[in-house]
């Protein structure tokens, strides 16, 4: 009866039962993945809190509704007014909080949609279904991230907070699809009544199951890289922004020899240290930072070069291949890899002269192209009868096939090539690659270690820009 009595007075008094979910706010959920992104509280949060606001309530009305008044016979609701009236604007000050967070988040909702869409129309927004496939819309969608967010980070300070949430919560959105993505495999398995059969067992790709936390531990690693970068001893002065003399009297002669050293890239903010250069201790922290920095990105480049290697080569791409490797190499380099004596490709860069990168990258291009040709010959003189495969080998004669040897000099030259170089842009194959793939997993896992390769290069050589002017600051700059 008492609690007849209480439901009846909050019924009285229009109260609507706050435990009721019809009553409350629902909130917006993403079609994608909810765990990536930042939105209102759940539903079990704020029934939560409503309820607790108001069973006080509730045992301190009923009590007054069990004392009733001789008089009148009617239950005394002076100080149950006053916490009804107190709860109600609590509540209403929770719910103008939820209000208010559904509003800030609406960007961040709008933005999800709009990439969701390009996932789906494969950036071919007039929906004509002329679109990239799914794995090049994917690839473009992480690198385009990483231009938002690292773009304009030049210096070695921490991430701001909103490009490093934005980061996270995107990224999370764009890797959710490797949760997807399975194998199967048989697996034995025993029956009640002895028998045992072979059954197929679901389980994560190989690839991704290796590679993708490696790749997650990674960029982990380079977030607390650059947040490490606090309360330091060096700062930056954009290019510009101090006087000439006001430059001598701060920094000494050191700023023309930056600007001198960084004339091709003038629009990168220029290092400064104190007059007499940094403590022992700064320069040692940044000197291990960077040998960490650099295994992190010698890590993320093996990742991205095993990923490249196990894509298929585009019909489109061997089409277009020169029919002689001697005509992609050229003369000099050609007659250096025929000579009969032992192949020495560091030599053979030396005698090169390389001056700068893109004729680097030219060079590899026409190595690449040489290595394929050559393996495309070797594969057509191999292709004999049975029984003459069987004699060569059991002779290894294959092994001394003039196209199988040009062949491996070229790919021990291209590899020394960008072991000398790594800081080497993608070749043309590799492109191709990219372009014409499409298998998800790969595109995924090639365009996440690209980009955790690029920002480990930038932070690698951001640590050496610190240290060249400190080393130059301490008089130790050889002449």
């Amino acid at each position: 009866m008492e609690n007849l009595s209480t439901l009846d007075e909050n019924d009285d008094l229009g109260l609507t039962d706050p435990n009721d979910q019809s009553a409350t706010e629902t909130p917006v959920y993403s079609t994608m993945s909810t765990d990536s992104f930042a939105y209102n509280r759940t539903c079990s949060e704020t029934e939560t809190e409503t309820s607790g606001g108001f069973s006080d309530h509730v045992d301190e009305t009923s009590s007054f509704c069990s004392e009733v008044s001789p008089s009148d016979h009617w239950p005394v609701l002076t100080q149950s007014n006053s916490e009804i009236s107190n709860c109600l604007t609590s509540l209403e000050t929770k719910q103008n909080q939820n209000l208010s967070i559904q509003e800030t988040s609406e960007p961040e909702l709008e933005t999800m949609k709009e990439r969701f869409s390009k996932l789906l129309l494969g950036e071919d927004m007039s929906g004509s279904g002329k679109g990239v496939c799914t794995a090049v819309t994917i690839s473009n969608a992480i690198t385009n991230l990483y231009a938002t967010v690292f773009g304009q980070n030049l210096r070695l300070e921490p991430l701001e907070i909103e490009k490093k949430t934005m980061w996270k919560r995107e990224m999370n959105c764009l890797l959710s699809v490797c949760d997807f993505i399975f194998e199967f495999i048989p697996k034995s398995q025993n029956l009640s009544n002895g028998a045992t059969v072979e059954v197929m067992e679901s389980r994560p790709r190989a690839d991704i199951y290796i590679n993708l936390p490696a790749l997650r531990k990674l960029d982990s690693m380079l977030m607390e890289a650059l947040d490490s970068f606090q309360k330091t001893e060096f700062w930056y002065a954009e290019e510009g922004s101090l006087s000439m003399k006001s430059a001598r009297s701060a920094t000494g002669s050191f700023r023309k020899v930056i600007v001198q050293r960084k004339e091709e890239k003038w629009w990168l903010p220029i290092p400064l240290v104190p007059s007499q250069g940094l403590s022992d201790k700064a320069r040692k922290q940044l000197k291990s930072k960077r040998e960490s920095t650099n295994q992190i990105h010698k890590a993320a480049m093996a990742i991205n070069s095993s990923i490249l290697g196990e894509m298929d080569i585009p019909d489109s791409y061997m089409a277009n291949l020169p029919k002689s490797g001697k005509a992609s190499t050229g003369d000099s380099i050609y007659r250096y890899m025929t000579n009969s004596g032992k192949f020495l490709p560091e030599q053979l860069l030396d005698c090169l002269k390389i001056e700068s990168e893109h004729e680097a990258l030219q060079l590899a291009d026409r190595v690449e192209a040489s290595m394929y040709t050559w393996r495309r010959k070797a594969c057509l003189s191999n292709s004999k009868s049975s029984w003459n495969m069987v004699k060569d080998l059991m002779s290894n004669t294959e092994r001394r096939d003039k196209n199988y040897v040009l062949a491996e000099r070229a790919e021990s030259l291209l590899f020394c090539l960008k072991q000398r170089y790594p800081e080497l842009s993608q070749t043309s194959l590799d492109i191709c690659k990219i372009h014409y793939n499409k298998d998800v997993g790969k595109a995924v896992l090639e365009s996440y270690s690209r980009v955790l390769e690029g920002l480990a290069f930038n932070i690698v050589a951001w640590i050496d820009d610190v240290l060249y002017v400190d080393k130059t600051m301490r008089g130790e700059e050889e002449v």
